[in-house]
């Protein structure tokens, strides 16, 4: 697994998932998405995490945007837990949930990556 590749994936998701629970927080158009935000964010950090890793094999570009997409989520849930606006039980769910498409932006990631894919 790429460090760098997976600390700059899962600040930048971190950061994203932040912004959405905050601004979640005031406004509850945004609170009603946030699964749907919140995987996507995950999905993107996939993403993010396999072009920064600028390639690599299917499962180890999965395995860092798994990482990167629970990280990033399991932060952001946390935050919104403690500002009440969650259940307790999202922290596993979402963060699962996350994890998977999390892996699956690892996975699409490799089809950004200049002469990764065969």
């Amino acid at each position: 697994m790429n460090s760098r590749a997976l600390v700059v994936a899962t600040a930048a998701g971190t950061v994203l998932q932040l912004a959405m629970v905050i601004a979640g927080h005031s406004n509850k158009s945004i609170a009603a998405l946030f699964a749907v935000l919140g995987v996507s964010i995950s999905l993107v950090a996939g993403v993010l995490y396999a072009v920064r890793a600028k390639g690599g094999s299917a499962s180890s570009l999965a395995a860092g945007g798994l990482v990167a997409g629970a990280l990033c989520a399991l932060i952001g849930i946390i935050v919104s837990f403690l500002l009440g606006d969650v259940p307790a039980f999202v922290l596993l769910v979402g963060t699962g949930s996350s994890a998977v498409t999390g892996a699956i932006g690892g996975v699409v990631g490799r089809f950004f990556v200049r002469g990764a894919v065969a």
